[in-house]
This record gives structure tokens, sequence and C-alpha cells, in this order.
């Protein structure tokens, strides 16, 4: 006796948490969940979250540091190390460029997402509040 077996389509909660026009819990497609995914890894500083401490890299901290090659060189790799850990079963860094002016960090991120090969060339902007 043969089995059949559906898969249902993967829905994937948006992000920040918020309500659709429905009023029920908004959902996102798998390429805008990968997005909301690398922007919360990225302004995510090390100790915020409570049961993953080492979580996060801290980009909103260069917003005030001194601006220096050495530091941006140190957070491009630090950055890379965190996309490889935490998302690298979802996404394959092509180029990753961090950008540091007075008030806001940017990050020029391209990435294939595993799931469909689409290559995504995306920026994230983080300001100091």
């Amino acid at each position: 006796m043969s089995r059949v077996t559906r898969q249902h389509p993967r829905t994937d909660i948006a992000f920040p948490f918020h309500a659709d026009r429905r009023g029920r819990t908004a959902h996102a497609g798998h390429a805008a969940h990968v997005h909301d995914l690398i922007e919360q890894l990225l302004f995510t500083s090390p100790g915020e979250r409570v049961m993953r401490p080492d979580f996060g890299c801290g980009l909103l901290d260069l917003v005030f540091a001194p601006n220096s090659p050495e530091l941006v060189s140190t957070l491009e790799l630090s950055v890379q190390a965190s996309l490889q850990r935490w998302l690298g079963d979802l996404i394959d860094v092509v180029a990753l460029d961090v950008v540091s002016d007075e008030n806001a960090v940017r990050v020029h991120l391209s990435y294939v997402l595993r799931a469909t090969g689409a290559r995504t060339d995306d920026v994230f902007e983080g300001r100091a509040a």
C-alpha cells in the first residue's frame, strides 16, 4: 500500500511581529523571512538574547566607535563568521562590505538563497538613536 504525503507550503512569521489586514499573524515569503533573519542577526548585540548569549554581531556599537580601516576589517570578518554560523544553512554569502559613517552603519550584502538559488543584493542600515 502506498502512502501519499502532502507537503504544506512553508509559512514564516513576518518580522517584526504584527497582525495583517485580516487581524491574523502576518506571514512573509521565504526570501523576505531570510532578509528579516539577517537583519536580526546584524543588529542584535551579543548578550542581548537570553538563551543565546553569543547570537548577534553588535554592529550598532560601531556607530559610536572611532572609524578605522582595521576596525571595519575586523567587523567584516566577525559578520561573515556570524552569518555562516547562524544562517549558513539558508544562505551562501557572495560579497560583504561594511561601511561606517558618523551616524550610521551600512552592510552591503550579496547572498544566494540555498532553497531557490536566487541571488540577492541587499543593504542593511542601522542608525544611532
